[in-house]
């Protein structure tokens, strides 16, 4: 059995939370990661479940620019060793994540260490959640022998009847469902190779890619899909919020 070499370095987690939205689909009238609920911000709810996670080792928070709201009222609440803010947000969900991953490699991390990609709006996810995806990310690519292993990604099979719509809004044909997943996130993936992968659609500002995985996809990579959670809602409609409060109100409910 070959040793490790001497100087070999452990590749770390790092979380990347973009947050620079406008939130114009929830109507609330200001960026939805910033509206109460449950007796916090919203985006507060996530960044607690990712400080309930001690393996990764920093989690910066891509707003944006100008926006010092977050630094305010939340970074006092929350450990300051492993938060930062990078004030870099851009004008898409992948630019920000773009810029934040550049941030990242300006603070330290290395290329080679894996980033957890999560939705600011995704509250309901939970730290549990969040070592299933490392754990089975970890596992396959220790066990890739040819070293292929691009990432992971939480994900849900596709539960209900999917349709297809004419200009009119009718439904137009029925889709077969099997094989179909709807993604969630985190997402989890080399820095460096995302980071390369996203490069490669800045020029076209970036059409096409919807999440992480999809600018890996589009460079030939078939990332891991590990089942997440139903609760793991986006908060993206209004009625949303009713439905987040309440599923955060039963974790405070003594069983």
């Amino acid at each position: 059995m070959k040793s490790a070499a001497p100087n070999c370095r452990v590749a770390r987690c790092h979380a990347l939370i973009p947050c620079a939205g406008s939130g114009s689909r929830a109507g609330a009238g200001r960026p939805k990661q910033y509206q109460p609920i449950g007796g916090a911000p919203l985006v507060w709810h996530t960044l607690a479940a990712f400080a309930g996670v001690p393996r990764i080792a920093q989690t910066l928070i891509v707003t944006a620019p100008g926006d010092d709201a977050l630094a305010a009222r939340l970074l006092d609440r929350l450990p300051h060793d492993a938060f930062a803010l990078a004030d870099c947000g851009g004008a898409s969900r992948a630019e920000s994540v773009f810029n934040g991953l550049a941030r990242l490699l300006q603070r330290g991390a290395a290329g080679s260490d894996w980033v957890l990609v999560h939705d600011a709006a995704r509250c309901l996810i939970t730290p549990a959640l969040i070592n299933r995806l490392i754990d089975a990310c970890l596992n396959a690519a220790s066990a890739d022998e040819e070293g292929g292993l691009s990432g992971a990604l939480l994900a849900m099979p596709l539960p209900d009847t999917l349709k297809t719509a004419d200009a009119a809004g009718r439904a137009a044909a029925t889709l077969p469902r099997e094989g179909k997943w709807l993604a969630q996130t985190p997402q989890m993936f080399r820095i460096a190779p995302l980071h390369a992968a996203l490069a490669a659609r800045a020029a076209s500002g970036f059409a096409g890619i919807t999440d992480e995985a999809s600018a890996m996809e589009a460079v030939g990579s078939r990332p891991l899909l590990v089942r997440g959670s139903a609760h793991n809602i986006k908060v993206t409609w209004p009625e949303d919020f009713a439905l987040a409060a309440a599923l955060l109100q039963t974790r405070h409910e003594p069983a």
